[in-house]
């Protein structure tokens, strides 16, 4: 298989491994779909890392594959490419991309449907597809410039030039660099903390952020309001007031 689940301990790792590049093809991409859909309805499932290995995380689209398509088949395949990528992105609970090596083209716009990003510092990312003549396909111009700001992710389009990890965070297109050796540990342990926290609560803060953003602010103040009230008929909110008041801050075990 060219990507896999696994499950440990309520995080769930989704691994790309189709060597050596992890280049993205059709089969990839579906199986990606397949899998981000398996760990939305997945209850054992609370947090998800996004991983290519430690060698790359991935390089792109499969380059040969897309060559042979005309534009007829591109129109027919351009929106299951784009679901595949929105799949991992509307995965209910918290991603965080664990990137190594390379994350170009679509490995970037992989990266970019987590919600946290931690990036070797050998790591390069980019959208290079401007040099195909092409623009990036699978979200890229829409989720790079809600994360950077308009005018960086311009340059990074326009340009198609790669940055280094340094950069990277910089522009803030990753949330932490790390030595290449700990990135996935340290991705695992972003995750494990957060599959121990209160599930229906973590949903309701990531979808209240995603609608949010997509929205006027009056619609996703009502988003929050919503979800805000109906979380006090969680257990979970129960277990954490009770908690704060007889223990203090930060010691309620959730269910």
């Amino acid at each position: 298989m060219t990507v896999t689940l696994e499950v440990a301990e309520g995080v769930g790792t989704l691994r790309l491994d189709r060597p050596p590049m992890n280049a993205l093809d059709i089969a990839t991409q579906d199986r990606l779909k397949e899998l981000a859909e398996e760990a939305t309805d997945r209850d054992d499932v609370r947090a998800v890392v996004i991983y290519g290995g430690e060698r790359v995380f991935a390089a792109g689209a499969d380059i040969k594959e897309m060559q042979i398509m005309d534009h007829a088949a591109m129109v027919r395949r351009s929106r299951a490419l784009q679901d595949s990528f929105t799949a991992v992105a509307r995965i209910p609970k918290p991603v965080v991309a664990a990137i190594t090596g390379y994350a170009l083209g679509g490995g970037c716009e992989l990266a970019l449907c987590a919600d946290y990003r931690i990036a070797a510092d050998n790591a390069k990312l980019g959208q290079p597809e401007i040099l195909l003549g092409l623009i990036p396909g699978a979200g890229g111009t829409q989720r790079l410039p809600r994360l950077i700001g308009p005018s960086r992710a311009k340059d990074l389009i326009f340009t198609g030039r790669q940055v280094k990890a340094d950069e990277a965070l910089a522009l803030g297109l990753v949330d932490r660099v790390v030595p290449a050796a700990e990135v996935y540990e340290q991705a695992h342990a972003w995750a494990a903390r957060l599959a121990r926290g209160p599930a229906i609560a973590l949903r309701a803060a990531k979808e209240s952020v995603d609608t949010g953003l997509e929205a006027d602010i009056d619609t996703g103040l009502a988003v929050e309001r919503n979800w805000f009230a109906g979380l006090f008929a969680t257990e979970d909110r129960e277990r954490g007031m009770r908690s704060f008041v007889e223990e203090g801050p930060g010691k309620a075990k959730f269910v």
